[in-house]
């Protein structure tokens, strides 16, 4: 009989929530708004890199309130909101505009499982725009600021001994009236600009430690040596602890080694399976932490057998190399934009799908354009076997653009404020995926958009990470730097300059628009850098496009990106449309002269 009252109360409580959440608006959605379920929204472990099976996913229904800026916590809060979906998207249930003179209040109460007694309590925010304070039982327990990039706390000493815990988040965001890195968020949304995302846009959670844990792990393949560097970082060791990591190819053992906190283990890979768009293989990799002879904590990860880098080839043209061999980098342009979820996917199957997409198109790269995704977005990229280059998110103010020539003016320059905001959140965002394999290509400008110090910031890049690839300005103003010239041209592909010494790429070209009704975020004012009226018409231009290009990569392009891989808001460019319900273009045709191009430099 309590059994069955308690699947009563439950089946109750699970009706209810749905009935107090809906996505609001009536602007297009994808597929998968449909299967956002409001008691268990993106369930999928938010950390690939580094598993513990422990752990609890905090999405779901929260309070919001929205309150003028400056003013204290709300005693009545305005509603409820579906966390992690931004204030301002459909699927949050709100979609409400917040600006930089109010402050975006979250609350919700949780209870830590009696199983985790006696440990460490981590809570954990895959990401939230722009600033935060977080407080657990009201007291303060931290700050952060940055929109991309995860962070952390431990709750633990602020935690009552039994019963619920009460979590309270604020956010601050002035979009596009702040100096902070915000990518293509407006308070006005047109043309290539678009509606801002304000708050929780990632993953909430918590999970389980000891006294003494893991709490990060690098690692960096050496393919020339066969060997695999890893970095393990860790928190509460003593004199005499250290870690283990123990390297598997499906399951066997390949390689093991020893290392204290603090020092690196390089391990051998012996017969290395190398990475590749076209065989993406990854190895299992187990991480533990010892004290006085004890595991005291374990973690999953995985690696990749990957080479970036680039070389001169028999006619003099510096080349795009992977694994050693020239290789022709070829993608579209992804901001990762989506009319229901904004920022954030509706499900983990949607966030896949335009990756699986771009590969079905026949392209091997991926440019993610002045956005970060989600940690599980790259483990997709990792496990399909895609190229990534990752752009820094733009912001602030620009100087001027001198597209076509190389600059030799004054560069933009930032306060000093805005300079040290930019310099922490792009080492935070490298930081974070230093072990993702598809990665092989760092953007730290998009064209001239907040663009300072560029050699510096250049230099500084490759000097933290080594073994990738720097794009200094993905068609900005240029300077004698990084691995890169990138030139941008629309709508078709032209090499109106040629740098002798570093690789030479088209960063973004194409545009091609094509606005079909019934799949519009806007009725009017619909644009691509060109438009047609039909799908065979764009795919025309595309091919006519396509073989120009072909004939550049022979020549001196090492590397091309096209825009771009859904129309967003108001663009109608997309290969497809924006709700992701129709492929635009003929696939077949497509994919045939995509593979061409990707091939070019093969022998």
């Amino acid at each position: 009989m309590k059994t069955k009252i308690l699947i009563l109360l439950i089946t109750l409580f699970s009706l209810n929530s749905f009935a107090q959440w809906s996505p609001a608006g009536d602007k297009i959605k994808t597929q998968w708004a449909e299967k956002v379920d409001v008691n268990n929204v993106l369930p999928g472990y938010p950390r690939p890199l580094m598993v513990r099976s422990d752990w609890q996913n905090l999405n779901g229904l929260w309070d919001y309130a929205i309150t003028r800026a400056g003013k204290s916590q709300p005693e009545i809060f305005d509603g409820q909101i579906l966390v992690p979906f931004a204030v301002e998207s459909s699927l949050s249930g709100v979609q409400k505009s917040v600006g930089e003179e109010n402050e975006l209040w979250y609350k919700r109460s949780f209870s830590v499982p009696p199983a985790w007694k006696g440990k460490k309590v981590i809570l954990h925010f895959g990401a939230v725009d722009w600033k935060t304070d977080v407080w657990v039982n009201n007291i303060k327990i931290g700050s952060h600021q940055g929109g991309y990039d995860a962070f952390s706390f431990d709750i633990t000493p602020f935690l009552e001994k039994s019963g619920g815990q009460r979590l309270v988040v604020k956010v601050w965001d002035p979009s596009d009236k702040g100096f902070q890195p915000r990518g293509k968020q407006t308070s006005e949304p047109r043309g290539i600009w678009y509606t801002p995302v304000t708050g929780i846009w990632q993953t909430v959670w918590m999970e389980p430690v000891n006294e003494k844990y893991i709490s990060k792990i690098n690692s960096v393949p050496d393919v020339d040596y066969g060997s695999l560097k890893v970095e393990v970082a860790s928190c509460g060791t003593s004199l005499g602890d250290v870690y283990e990591v123990t390297l598997k190819d499906n399951g066997n053992i390949i390689s093991e080694g020893k290392a204290v906190p603090g020092e690196s283990v390089n391990l051998a890979v012996p017969e290395a399976k190398l990475w590749s768009p076209e065989s993406p293989f990854l190895y299992d990799m187990e991480v533990k932490l010892i004290s006085a002879g004890k595991t005291v904590d374990a973690v999953q990860s995985y690696f990749a057998m990957r080479k970036i880098s680039t070389k001169r080839d028999e006619n003099g043209i510096v080349r795009l190399q992977l694994n050693n061999r020239d290789y022709f980098e070829f993608g579209p342009l992804d901001q990762g934009w989506w009319p229901d979820g904004l920022y954030t996917a509706p499900t983990d199957e949607a966030l896949k799908f335009d990756i699986l997409k771009t590969k079905d198109y026949g392209f091997n790269m991926i440019r993610k354009h002045v956005k970060v995704e989600p940690a599980r977005w790259y483990t997709h990229c990792d496990q399909l076997g895609i190229l990534v280059w990752q752009d820094m998110p733009s912001g602030d103010h620009s100087p001027q653009w001198q597209n076509h020539q190389y600059f030799s003016g004054t560069e933009f320059k930032r306060s000093p404020e805005s300079e040290e905001n930019y310099r922490h959140e792009w080492k935070e965002i490298m930081d974070e995926h230093l072990s993702n394999p598809s990665i092989v290509c760092w953007v730290p400008f998009n064209e001239a958009w907040g663009q300072f110090k560029t050699e510096e910031i250049t230099e500084w890049t490759k000097a933290y990470d080594p073994s990738r690839l720097v794009n200094p300005a993905s068609g900005g103003n240029f300077y004698h730097v990084g691995d890169m010239l990138d030139l941008h041209n629309y709508p078709g592909p032209e090499m109106y300059l040629f740098d002798g010494s570093r690789a030479n790429v088209l960063g973004e070209y194409g545009g091609i628009g094509l606005a079909l009704e019934g799949h519009l975020w806007k009725t009017d004012q619909n644009w691509g850098y060109v438009q047609f009226k039909s799908s065979k018409e764009v795919t025309d231009q595309y091919v006519e496009f396509a073989n120009q290009l072909l004939k550049m990569a022979q020549t001196g392009f090492s590397a091309a990106v096209y825009t771009q891989t859904t129309d967003v808001e108001g663009e109608v460019n997309g290969l497809m449309t924006y709700d992701r319900k129709v492929i635009k273009l003929d696939m077949e045709r497509v994919r045939e002269i995509n593979q061409k191009i990707c091939k070019v430099l093969s022998k």
